[in-house]
């Protein structure tokens, strides 16, 4: 089993031209190579690594006119941010109750938020006490209250080496629950 090594783009640059510099050097010796059937001479090779680099370079200056077109789009959004902001408040308040004329401008009119009464609220508040009651929820500071003993009597014989210890835990907070602990399965 072979891992793929691979390399950025710099390292590939850097090996490319220490190919282009080990073959320049050794050109004398190195007179062609046959390479997937196929005969090089190492002028030909040279001029692969070269186009491999030139390319390379190619991508690193495109990189950078997109970095800097990014950058500039980038800095008009923000110059013209509260333009545009305003313009679609200036929208929403013109055409309010014209649902197809703000769809006209890409626009959905603004919700409108439930009014509950305090009847509501109140009964609310009272399912969610309900509920944490039924599931025995505690909050950080109840959860930090309560204290779990551990009941400790000298055996007779040593416990087997995988007997679960007893732990009998127990409410030291006023109105917390005692928890009972769950069989690991």
């Amino acid at each position: 089993m072979s891992t793929k090594n691979t390399k950025n783009r710099t390292q590939q640059q850097n090996a490319d031209q220490d190919l282009i510099d080990g073959l320049t050097k050794h050109e004398q010796d190195i007179t062609s190579l046959t390479i997937g059937g196929t005969s090089y001479k190492t002028a030909d090779i040279l001029a692969i690594l070269q186009a491999r680099i030139a390319s390379a370079n190619t991508t690193l200056s495109t990189r950078a006119t997109w970095q800097s077109a990014v950058l500039a789009d980038k800095g008009e959004r923000t110059k013209t941010n509260t333009i545009v902001s305003g313009l679609r408040q200036a929208i929403q308040v013109m055409f309010a109750g014209s649902v197809t004329s703000l769809a006209d401008f890409g626009l959905k009119p603004r919700k409108v938020p439930a009014v509950r009464t305090p009847a509501q609220k109140a009964l609310t508040t009272a399912k969610a006490k309900a509920t944490r009651v039924a599931r025995h929820t505690a909050g950080s500071k109840q959860k930090a209250a309560i204290k779990g003993t551990v009941t400790t009597t000298a055996p007779a014989t040593p416990p087997a080496a995988n007997a679960p210890a007893t732990v009998t835990p127990t409410a030291t907070a006023a109105g917390a629950p005692a928890t009972t602990p769950h069989p690991q399965q």
